[in-house]
């Protein structure tokens, strides 16, 4: 039985992932400093190390108590707004941390990584929709240093004979199917749990920041991808290196990109309720459309996402956030 050790495992898409590769039949470690993450949200049958990725004690630590096969890495820290106001925590945590695991690893001998990378990396898009191909230059810090974590990995692979995926993918979503785990942010960002928040009775309306851009219905438009797809993609990334797959990058998007207006009318339709939404001005920085080619993880990696219905995105996500109004506080 392979081992996989993931990083940030008890964060949103971590915690999935490592569901994920337990239903698969893999062994599985999981750091996690719990910042940003839950206790709660690690499977029961993951052994769990709690610490900093940027302590090279600790994580040498845990690379000598596991026979780690191939690395899935989430711990970064994630907040657009927070990293424009902050940047020196996001270079320090995001490379800082990224760096000294990638020493570990070397001396350790595991060659194998999958990295949670972001479309955040592209910036404001060239066409629609987007490809691995296009140009990359990212708008906010957050992004920036994604991509600087991609670089490290590519320059270390040449140095080091490291192999490893980065997966750029769009707005996760959503909640696994039996409600145990689900997405849990402080504060909240995404649109659908901001939505979901007005039926649970967490606030009055949601806001729309802009109802004046191109689109079909002038708000903006996204590509809504579940958490559960995300989750399979990592796995088949760290299979498809492990079975002697080259260095490489992908998108992970439905194809599909939804309105604010859509997603809310599409809430409306889940939970069987209006839910009053008022237009505020627009955010700096949103732009109009993001949509992602996914063709190349479909082809590659043989990646076929099966919750690419918005109803059934949206009913998953209510499953867990009627249940647990507020994540996995009491």
């Amino acid at each position: 039985m392979k081992t996989i050790l993931v990083l940030g495992g008890a964060g949103y898409i971590g915690s999935h992932t490592v569901y994920e590769l337990i239903d698969n039949g893999y062994d599985v470690a999981v750091v996690d400093d719990l910042e940003t993450g839950f206790i709660e949200a690690v499977h029961p049958k993951a052994r769990f190390y709690e610490g900093d990725l940027r302590d090279k004690a600790f994580i040498d630590s845990v690379f000598d108590k596991e026979k780690v096969d191939a690395v899935i890495h989430f711990a970064a820290n994630s907040q657009v707004g927070e990293s424009m106001v902050k940047p020196l925590k996001y270079y320090d945590n995001n490379i800082g941390g990224t760096r000294t695991m990638l020493q570990s690893m070397i001396e350790h001998g595991v060659k194998y990584i999958v990295f949670s990378s972001t479309a955040a990396t592209y910036g404001e898009p060239e066409r629609i929709p987007i490809m691995e191909n296009d140009h990359t230059q990212p708008t906010n810090c957050y992004g920036e240093t994604k991509l600087a974590m991609e670089h490290m990995f590519y320059w270390a692979s040449l140095a080091h004979d490291l192999h490893f995926v980065a997966l750029r993918y769009f707005n996760a979503c959503g909640a696994h199917p039996d409600g145990n785990i689900g997405e849990a942010h402080d504060p909240e960002t995404h649109l659908i749990p901001l939505v979901l928040q007005v039926p649970n009775g967490q606030r009055e309306h949601i806001d729309i920041f802009g109802d004046d851009y191109d689109t079909r219905d002038g708000t903006c438009v996204r590509d809504y991808i579940h958490v559960c797809d995300l989750a399979s993609a990592h796995v088949l990334a760290a299979e498809y290196l492990m079975s002697g797959g080259k260095n490489d990058v992908f998108n992970l998007g439905n194809g599909v990109g939804f309105t604010v207006k859509e997603i809310v009318e599409a809430s409306e339709k889940v939970v069987g309720r209006p839910i009053p939404a008022k237009v505020a001005p627009r955010r700096a920085g949103d732009p109009a459309q993001l949509v992602a080619s996914s063709e190349k993880a479909k082809k590659v990696l043989g990646w076929k996402p099966k919750f690419d219905d918005i109803d059934t995105i949206i009913s998953t996500a209510w499953k867990w956030h009627s249940s647990h109004p507020h994540g996995y506080k009491a």
